[in-house]
């Protein structure tokens, strides 16, 4: 089975915080297909094509990972990591959106390769401006790196 690349994965445990996040990015002005995962687990099955994924060849490439930290199954941190290591993954840029203002966990998402750390605000409007803001940048203003073949 070939399906088309998703445009974001957005891996999210938190129904409130997914549901905010999606409704956001339906905003985000230029139009994008959104894959969501619910743990770390299923975020690294999805992007290898491992388990449920399994049957789609070659496993989706998503031009942008929005990653949570607190995930159950794998941490976000853990899912990082993998997809860090990985040369077919390791070009997928991937923001960290947590709700996590400890300084530890920013600092060990940057030396584990993240692209971007961005605390989640409380306020909706200023989610909705960050939301915008992310899609503008790393889909229309950043120039992704070509598909690194799986050795």
């Amino acid at each position: 089975m070939e399906a088309q690349d998703p445009d974001i994965l957005l891996v999210e445990d938190n129904p409130e915080d997914l549901a905010l996040a999606l409704f956001a990015l339906k905003k985000v002005p230029m139009p994008c297909i959104v894959q969501t995962v619910r743990d770390g687990e299923e975020a690294l099955n999805f992007v290898f094509g491992r388990g449920p994924f399994s049957n789609v060849s070659p496993p989706p490439r998503p031009r942008l990972i929005l990653l949570d930290l607190k995930l159950p199954k794998l941490t976000g941190l853990e899912v990082l990591r993998e997809l860090k290591k990985n040369g077919s993954t390791r070009g997928i840029p991937v923001v960290i959106m947590t709700s996590s203002s400890q300084e530890k966990d920013l600092l060990e998402c940057y030396e584990e390769g993240a692209n971007s750390y961005i605390q989640k605000p409380i306020d909706f409007s200023e989610f909705q401006s960050i939301i915008n803001g992310i899609g503008s940048y790393w889909l229309t203003i950043n120039k992704a790196a070509p598909a690194a073949r799986a050795f």
